[in-house]
């Protein structure tokens, strides 16, 4: 077969699997969890076979221990976080009126104190009162909640098929269950349908795909459950309101880069602001627990858990975020970094391979 046939052929199968996972996106996500839980906790199951437990038997075993987990997290902490969500979303109408009102009656006042002058030289046009300011305030804050809606609703419909929480907590384990149970068959199985002149190169790429994502997964896992425990007791002891909810959903979600700590530094600063208001202490000790966690994390915790194993570029991994987000919702912005990893290492390849080319040297010699 011609170069160019195989070209063709590889392209014509990348774009299939690509509209498979955008037509099929809404009933991923329990599938996506399964396929990444027996990727992580196949070498557990490996290495409890080498003590003389049977497959099965290492199997039943690990998924036995990572359901009763579920179930403690569920019953001893759902109680708690049901709470604080029905009362947090409650609440944030109220929160977010409350500081356009203080924000509004701030910048006023500080406007016409101090830069009102000097912003009228500029051609810029000052509010003439705390209501003008306000009208401003909301137009800007109801266009950042139109787009902030558009895209969890694109979330949502993108998640639909998430098929809700029981979904996920009923399916996963089942799916994960028969994926370790026949890991080691299926791997042989696609390594078998490699043509035996590429298996080196395949093999080789391979590899770093899966050291890129063995690093990442297993060490953001980690990550995650130190800064949603960090997060969560920190804001509570403070005296937040629902910061026990923000916490562990910030340390969830910082499973997706960036975006765990986005959402614990602006709710936590909502919060804090409307509720301890006109004292700005509770602010600060929300910033001191925020900054911290993020201190740890950059500095210690994900350069020693996940290194530069995923070896991406921050501004390529937003890209990927919201690229990945706007096609298959929430699967997506899940499945954006371990593809964007893979698309990685591929590039690098590729880059490698064009500069030892004849291509390369023939335009270098020119």
């Amino acid at each position: 077969m011609r170069t160019e046939w195989q070209i063709a052929f590889w392209l014509a199968m990348l774009i299939l699997v690509g509209f498979a996972f955008y037509m099929f996106a809404s009933v991923l996500a329990p599938f996506v969890a399964a396929l990444a839980l027996g990727y992580v906790l196949d070498p557990v199951v490996t290495r409890l076979q080498r003590f003389g437990l049977s497959r099965l038997a290492a199997t039943l075993v690990i998924l036995l221990i990572f359901v009763l987990l579920v179930l403690v997290v569920m019953f001893g902490l759902g109680p708690v976080l049901g709470r604080q969500l029905a009362g947090f979303a409650e609440s944030l109408p109220g929160y977010a009126d409350k500081l356009q009102n203080l924000i509004a009656g701030e910048i006023g006042s500080l406007t016409h104190s101090y830069g009102g002058d000097w912003l009228k030289k500029l051609g810029i046009d000052v509010p003439s009162s705390a209501d003008d300011v306000q009208k401003t305030i909301g137009n800007f804050v109801g266009q950042g909640t139109q787009y902030v809606g558009n895209f969890l609703r694109s979330l949502w419909t993108g998640g639909q098929a998430l098929v809700g929480i029981l979904a996920l907590t009923v399916i996963t384990p089942v799916v994960t269950f028969y994926l370790l149970l026949s890991w080691p068959e299926m791997i042989s199985t696609i390594r078998g349908l490699i043509p035996p002149r590429y298996r080196a190169t395949v093999f080789a790429i391979s590899g770093d795909v899966d050291r890129a994502l063995a690093g990442f997964l297993r060490g953001q896992s980690l990550v995650c459950l130190f800064l949603g425990t960090w997060y969560g007791v920190g804001l509570t002891l403070i005296g937040l309101n629902f910061g026990f909810f923000i916490g562990i959903s910030a340390g969830f979600l910082s499973f997706i880069p960036y975006v765990g700590s986005s959402i614990a530094l602006i709710f936590s600063v909502i919060v804090a602001l409307v509720q301890g208001w006109p004292s700005l202490g509770l602010l600060g000790l929300a910033l001191l627990v925020v900054g911290s966690g993020q201190f740890l994390e950059g500095n210690i915790l994900s350069p020693k858990l996940v290194g530069g194993s995923v070896g991406l570029h921050p501004v390529w991994l937003i890209f990927a975020l919201f690229a990945f987000g706007s096609l298959m919702g929430f699967t997506g912005m899940i499945l954006a970094v371990p593809l964007a990893a893979a698309v990685g290492v591929l590039i690098r390849f590729a880059v490698k391979r064009y500069k030892q080319s004849a291509l390369f040297r023939d335009m270098g010699a020119a």
